[in-house]
């Protein structure tokens, strides 16, 4: 197959599974485990298509072959983030269904007394583990966004500096000017500063929380 039908087919296949992300919130509990299952298996079907893609990339004539890798890595940075998306989902998921289970165990359990003086005040029991259970998954839910913003951080990062190398060998290439070069230098380092205070305010925000629910 040659790169440019594999490569509209898989951007084709992107589009898709980025459309059909946004139906996992509303999809029924009985089906969403389900849904999830044939989103992963069609990522990593991608996944195997994007390695095809590589090999055919660095096939392609020298005047067009650094162009095919920075599309192949696009589609491949896209993937990444979807994977990431549905990873969180499911983190979140995961942590719902655990709390509602731990809130039905304790509304099924049956309080006796010991004497006629003595009572259980079972209204604020439910109301502190209910309040405890809330602060738990708030706090799953920003370790489980901390972690997705640190490994698109990282994935980001990753991507530029690829990107960034061939973008200086394709200028190279071309014969830019200095100047053209010192500001995509320039830009790459900016976007090394912006990950890097990405990731200290999302550790700074993780730190508060933990402290504040301890």
């Amino acid at each position: 197959m040659k790169m440019e039908t594999l490569y509209h087919q898989t951007n084709k296949h992107i589009q898709e599974i980025q459309s059909q992300m946004g139906r996992l919130e509303k999809t029924d509990r009985e089906s969403v485990h389900l849904f999830e299952n044939e989103l992963q298996a069609r990522i990593d079907q991608i996944f195997n298509q994007l390695e095809r893609l590589e090999i055919l990339a660095s096939k392609e004539p020298p005047n067009r072959r650094q162009n095919a890798k920075l599309r192949v890595d696009q589609l491949k940075y896209d993937m990444q983030h979807l994977q990431t998306a549905l990873r969180n989902f499911q983190h979140r998921r995961y942590a719902r269904e655990a709390q509602e289970r731990e809130r039905d165990e304790l509304l099924s359990r049956s309080f006796t007394t010991n004497d006629a003086d003595t009572s259980i005040p079972i209204d604020e029991t439910l109301q502190f583990n209910t309040s405890l259970h809330n602060a738990h998954r708030g706090m799953d839910d920003i370790l489980g966004s901390g972690s997705g913003i640190l490994n698109g951080l990282r994935e980001q990062r990753s991507t530029l500096k690829g990107t960034h190398k061939k973008m200086l060998d394709v200028a190279n290439m071309l014969g830019l000017s200095n100047t053209v070069m010192r500001l995509i230098e320039k830009r790459a380092s900016q976007d090394k500063f912006i990950m890097i205070a990405g990731m200290l305010a999302s550790c700074f925000v993780m730190f508060l929380v933990v402290k504040y629910l301890s």
